[in-house]
C-alpha cells in the first residue's frame, strides 16, 4: 500500500547539546521499519524524474521498490550495480539539489527522502552481510590502468574499470585511503569505518592500492606509462587552501580549514590517545559559508570552544551550504555573522590571534553568479575578540602533477583541462573531480570518475 504522508519519516538523531560534545554520527539511521514505510511514500514515477537527477545513475525507483517489499540485499545490488560508494552518498550527498530535489512526490510536501534510504540499505548490507562471502574477483582483459588519488572520483572510476576486468593500481599521497572522504568530512557527519569498508569492497575486486605515494615526486605521471599502464586517470582532487589576501593571516592560531579539518579528522586530534597539536581554544570565527565552512566550525566546537562564529558576507538566502548541515550548526549554538566581511586579523605581543575586525555589508544588484553583490557599508567596522581564525573560502588543485606532467594543460585557476569525457590534452591521460572543477561535491567527482572510466574502456579498447 502507498503511504500518503506528505512528510518523510524523521531521521532519528542525537540531541544536539549532547552531539556538540562528540565526535559520534549525528544521524542514527533508520530502522527497518522506518525505511519499508518511507519507501511506500515512492509514486513509482513512469519517467522516473529522481534518475535524471543523480549524477551516477542510480535505478531509484527499482531499488526503493525492493526496499518496500523488505528486500533489502536486493536494493543494495541494485544500488552497486551504479554506485560504489553508497554508504558514504547515503549521507553526504546534496539530495536536495539532486535526486531529491526531482522527485514528484516533492510537488506537495517533502521529497521521498531517498538518502536515507540509501544510507539505510547500504549500512544493512555492510551490517548483515556474511564475511565469508566470496566476492567474485572479474576475469581480467590483461589491461592495466592506474588512477592517482583516492577520493571520491579515483575510486569511483576504479571501481567501474575493476568490474570491466581491469588491473588498476590506485596511488594514494597519504598513508591512509579515502581523499577528502578521511581528511576533510569529520566523523560525526561520516565515519571512517564506513569509508573503510566501501574501500574495501573494492579490494575485494581486484583494486591495489599504494599508500604514501605522491606523484609529481616519487613518480611521475610519464614514469607510471613506462611500467605499463596503458591510462592514467588523475583524481587528486583540489587540496591547496585559498586565503583572503588580509592582514594577520600568518598570525598564530589561525589555519586553512583544509589544515584544521586534516589534523582533526585523518590524524585524530580529537581522541586523548594521538598526539596530534591544535590549539585549544575558547572563541573561533570561520571564514566562509560552505559545507567545509559547517565542518570547520561544528569541529571547534566538539573540540572545547565556548563560542564559535560563521562569518559571511552574503546572507542566510545566499549561503551555498546544505540546508542539513546549516539546520545542524544552528541546532549546536553555532553563532552565524551575516552580513559582515573580515578585513583585518589582529594580534597580540605574542603574534597571536586575539581578535578579527570586520565590516558590515549589505546586498546590491545580482554579480555574474546571480547572487547580489555584496557591499560594504562605510564606517561600519567592528572588533570580535578571538584566539582561533579558520578560513574556509575555498580550495584549488595542488600544481604538482601539473608541474611535472609535460603537455598535460591547466586553466588560470591550475584546474585541469579534460573534456566531457574526462579526456585531457594527454594522449591517454584522463582527469575527473576537483582537479579539473575546483572544490565541488562527492557525488560530482563520482559522476566524473563514472564517466572516465567509460571513456578509458573505449580508449583501450580502440587502440
Amino acid at each position: 500500500m502507498p503511504n500518503m504522508s506528505l512528510k518523510k519519516n524523521p531521521m532519528p538523531e542525537q540531541e544536539p547539546l549532547i552531539r556538540n560534545k562528540n565526535f559520534f554520527e549525528v544521524s542514527k539511521g533508520y530502522t527497518a521499519e522506518m525505511a519499508i514505510s518511507e519507501a511506500e511514500r515512492c509514486l513509482k514515477c513512469k519517467n522516473r524524474p529522481c534518475v535524471s537527477g543523480c549524477p551516477v545513475n542510480v535505478q531509484i525507483p527499482e531499488f526503493i521498490a525492493k526496499v518496500a517489499e523488505g528486500k533489502f540485499n536486493e536494493a543494495y545490488e541494485i544500488i552497486t550495480s551504479t554506485n560504489s560508494l553508497p554508504a558514504v552518498c547515503g549521507r553526504v550527498c546534496p539530495q536536495e539539489n539532486q535526486c531529491e530535489g526531482k522527485c514528484v512526490r516533492g510537488i506537495k510536501g517533502e521529497s521521498v527522502a531517498i538518502g536515507r534510504l540509501e544510507r539505510f540499505v547500504a549500512d544493512y548490507s555492510r551490517e548483515n552481510s556474511d564475511e565469508d562471502k566470496k566476492v567474485e574477483t572479474p576475469t581480467s582483459n590483461g589491461h592495466r590502468v592506474a588512477v592517482i588519488g583516492s577520493g571520491p572520483a579515483g575510486l569511483s572510476c576504479a571501481g567501474d574499470l575493476a568490474r570491466l576486468g581491469y588491473e588498476v593500481t590506485i596511488f594514494e599521497a597519504f598513508h591512509k585511503a579515502g581523499g577528502v572522504l578521511v581528511y576533510g568530512i569529520p566523523e560525526f557527519r561520516l565515519p571512517k569505518s564506513v569509508v573503510s569498508a566501501e574501500i574495501e569492497n573494492l579490494s575485494k575486486l581486484g583494486v591495489k592500492l599504494v599508500m604514501n605515494a605522491v606523484v609529481g615526486r616519487a613518480m611521475s605521471v610519464d614514469e607510471l606509462f613506462e611500467e605499463d599502464f596503458e591510462a592514467v586517470f588523475i583524481g587528486s582532487g583540489a587540496g591547496l587552501p585559498q586565503f583572503l589576501g588580509i592582514p594577520g593571516e600568518n598570525l598564530l592560531g589561525v589555519y586553512s580549514a583544509n589544515e584544521y579539518l586534516t589534523r582533526i579528522n585523518l590524524m585524530k586530534a580529537y581522541l586523548p590517545e594521538y598526539d596530534t597539536p591544535i590549539k585549544p581554544s575558547k572563541r573561533v570565527a570561520v571564514v566562509g559559508g560552505g559545507n567545509v565552512a559547517m565542518d570547520a566550525a561544528r569541529c571547534a566546537k566538539r573540540m572545547g570552544a565556548e563560542t564559535v562564529y560563521i562569518i559571511y558576507r552574503r546572507s542566510m538566502e545566499e549561503l551555498p551550504a546544505r540546508k542539513e548541515e546549516v539546520h545542524h550548526a544552528e541546532e549546536e549554538e553555532i553563532v552565524f555573522k551575516l552580513l559582515n566581511n573580515p578585513v583585518a586579523i589582529l594580534g597580540d605581543e605574542n603574534g597571536s590571534v586575539k581578535g578579527i575586525e570586520c565590516v558590515k555589508m549589505e546586498l546590491g544588484e545580482p554579480d555574474e553568479s546571480g547572487r547580489r553583490r555584496p557591499v560594504e557599508v562605510k564606517g561600519s567596522n567592528f572588533v570580535l575578540e578571538l584566539d582561533t581564525v579558520i578560513i574556509s573560502i575555498g580550495t584549488s588543485p595542488n600544481p604538482l602533477i601539473k608541474s611535472t606532467t609535460e603537455g598535460l594543460e591547466t586553466n588560470r585557476k591550475g584546474c585541469i583541462i579534460a573534456d566531457e569525457n574526462g579526456a585531457t590534452s594527454r594522449k591517454g591521460v584522463f582527469a575527473g573531480g576537483d582537479a579539473v572543477t575546483g572544490a565541488a561535491t562527492v557525488i560530482l567527482a563520482m559522476g566524473a570518475g563514472k564517466t572516465a572510466a567509460a571513456s578509458i574502456d573505449e580508449y583501450i579498447r580502440n587502440k
